[in-house]
């Protein structure tokens, strides 16, 4: 990483338990054809003309895929529960909802959003599983080898705010019987954030895509010793599409379109590593890398 490190954009990624590492730099879609006329009167309003794909406030998703997508839990539809091995239809009811429940308040909840402690998605995991210990560890002290972000969708208050309070969701869940009493859940969702800088005079638009993997389980608790109404986290993987490079304060760190002379956005001189569709659900995740990487959209 040379001395623009800071400034570039990335993915950033993780796998298992804690382990999150930095596995690319997104660049910013192209914001459009922005031009300014000034006619020979000077004393004449300038024109200003956006392109029908560009995002901005009344239409932050223009130009993604995002714009398809379901707004904020309505994407998250878990399938059908159905009796499974040992595992009643109640049972896998439960673990369905449980693991949707956790993903909203871990990646929807306005107060998670604005970077406060995620109580109620805590509040949903086995207290006698690891993992919350380290879920607290990563809040009271973030850290590029013990980051929040691997759990739950986070950002600065005190630099951007979300822009019209949606964020779109898409993604699939599918439930399956481990051993007997122990329903898994297989969830795989991403979530499109779009953001705008805290100054309330701000008409930049940036998007944040963050997709998780989830693998839950849900134990019977009349043949285990767990708490009812708990998950137990067995892995977890995420990717996070446009958030700066070596910031690792617990935060997602949107970079915002930066206009050149000609209105294009996009530094090629910027761009590092393998270039990935943060849209792309069928790519795989868990992969490391030492190097921040491209985006093709956002």
């Amino acid at each position: 990483m040379d001395g623009r490190a800071a400034r570039r954009r990335r993915i950033l990624g993780g796998v298992g338990a804690v382990l999150v590492v930095a596995v690319g730099a997104t660049i910013v879609a192209d914001p459009g054809d922005v031009r300014s006329r000034i006619p020979g009167d000077w004393g004449r309003k300038k024109e200003t003309t956006v392109a029908a794909d560009t995002a901005t406030p009344d239409r932050p998703f223009a130009g993604s895929p995002a714009e398809e997508y379901a707004d904020g839990a309505a994407g998250i539809v878990p399938p059908e529960a159905t009796a499974v091995g040992e595992s009643s239809k109640e049972q896998v009811a439960s673990a369905l909802k449980l693991t949707k429940d956790f993903l909203v308040a871990a990646n929807l909840d306005p107060a998670t959003l604005r970077g406060e402690r995620p109580a109620a998605a805590l509040g949903l995991i086995e207290p006698g599983d690891d993992l919350i210990g380290k879920m607290n560890a990563s809040l009271s002290k973030p850290g590029k080898e013990n980051d929040p972000l691997a759990f739950f969708s986070r950002f600065d208050p005190d630099q951007v705010r979300m822009v019209g309070g949606t964020v779109k969701t898409r993604g699939r869940m599918t439930f399956a019987e481990r051993e007997a009493g122990v329903v898994t859940v297989h969830a795989d969702y991403t979530f499109v954030y779009p953001l705008t800088k805290k100054d309330k005079k701000s008409r930049q638009v940036a998007r944040t895509i963050v997709r998780r993997v989830l693998d839950a389980e849900v134990p019977d608790p009349a043949r285990f010793r767990v708490e009812p109404g708990k998950l137990v986290v067995r892995r977890h993987m995420m990717d996070i599409g446009n958030t700066t490079c070596e910031i690792h304060d617990g935060f997602i760190h949107p970079e915002f379109p930066r206009l050149t002379r000609h209105g294009d956005g996009q530094d090629e001189s910027e761009r590092s590593g393998p270039a990935v569709d943060p849209y792309d659900s069928s790519r795989e995740l868990g992969a490391r890398h030492d190097v921040c990487g491209t985006v093709t959209r956002t």
